[in-house]
């Protein structure tokens, strides 16, 4: 499955920061009217803060991390709005457990993960995430580091295959990958529409295609340049140390790369258990979190109706017990052998 990108309403206009399964994720964080002004929240991906947000309104303290400049900076008034029940962390997801010690957080009652690139992201052109918009081809989350035209533009084509192949799921990656290295040696990649502009001449594009010929190109690019699949595993396991017995973890995904990492987790930190609506939460020798059935949930049609990247999301949750968190195993996600971004890093250097 392929994350969009660009949201789009019912009649093809933007929709700006809307937050998905928004719902359904206050109610596995169990932000009832009963226990909501006790509950500490960390929320892992601000954002437009549109989490953050109900979640202090319902009641709870939160602690909110970007990795993004931008998103820290338009945040700051609305942590000044909430009155102290939101801070504002500039940081790396996966390092959530740290930078709530840092902070002087505490343990948490919730953890709440929306996963993938965001809407105010994709708006901006200078940002290079969108092939919709002419822009530098950039993609970089954290605005330093890596760039998705360093990429196409150093990487050798094998790698770049592999990339593309396995991050974009993209079945003619070769075909793209000996077009753009055919291409950069008669002008170096600068901008996103002259990468888009490559990939839909190379792949074609008839009228009864669902999505443009360069969307998981973009999305392969995009987290292979921000780490998405490493920092995503690598935060599940601080989410872990970070839950209190009882708190929740809540993941929200929209392609199935993500959500496979998230289903892996919990089947590996439930101790294997198969969930069921009908049986009750079994207690586990190793486990450390617990799963009320299967621990899914899809959008409602009437949120997918008006808010089309809905119908791609799927929300994951698990609560935590109160055994010993267990050690990191970034083996069972089963990740990719990719060329490192540091490796391509010293050679374009």
């Amino acid at each position: 499955m392929t994350d969009s990108n660009i949201d789009t309403d019912v009649v093809g206009g933007p929709v700006r920061h809307v937050p998905v399964m928004l719902n359904e994720a206050l109610s596995c964080l169990q932000l009832t009217p009963q226990n909501s002004k006790s509950l500490k929240i960390v929320d892992g991906t601000f954002g437009a803060g549109g989490y953050s947000s109900a979640m202090v309104q319902a009641g709870a303290t939160v602690m909110a991390i970007d990795r993004d400049p931008n998103a820290i900076r338009d945040g700051a008034e609305l942590v000044s709005k909430l009155d102290g029940k939101l801070s504002l962390v500039a940081g790396e997801f996966r390092y959530l457990d740290t930078l709530a010690e840092e902070n002087d957080f505490g343990q948490a009652d919730g953890v709440v993960l929306d996963i993938g690139v965001s809407s105010m992201q994709l708006d901006e052109a200078e940002r290079g995430f969108s092939f919709q918009k002419d822009g530098p081809l950039d993609m970089r989350m954290s605005q330093s580091g890596v760039s998705a035209a360093d990429v196409v533009n150093i990487m050798k084509q094998s790698d770049l295959t592999r990339v593309i192949g396995i991050l974009g799921e993209e079945r003619r990656a070769s075909h793209v990958s000996r077009a753009i290295v055919r291409e950069r040696e008669k002008m170096p990649f600068s901008t996103t529409l002259q990468l888009a502009s490559l990939i839909e001449k190379t792949l074609g594009r008839r009228a009864t295609d669902k999505i443009h010929p360069a969307t998981r190109t973009f999305q392969a690019l995009r987290i292979f340049v921000n780490q998405e699949l490493e920092q995503l595993g690598e935060a599940l396991f601080a989410a872990e140390r970070l839950l209190k017995a009882g708190g929740r973890l809540v993941v929200v995904t929209f392609h199935s790369l993500e959500d496979r990492l998230v289903k892996l987790f919990f089947k590996d930190r439930t101790g294997g258990q198969e969930g069921s609506r009908h049986l009750p939460l079994v207690n586990h020798k190793d486990a450390t979190f617990e799963i009320d059935g299967k621990g899914l949930l899809k959008a409602s049609k009437d949120e997918a109706e008006v808010n089309p990247r809905s119908r791609s999301a799927k929300l994951r949750w698990g609560e935590r017990n109160d055994h010993t968190a267990g050690k990191v195993d970034m083996s069972i996600f089963g990740l990719p052998n990719l060329v490192s971004l540091n490796a391509l890093q010293l050679k374009g250097e």
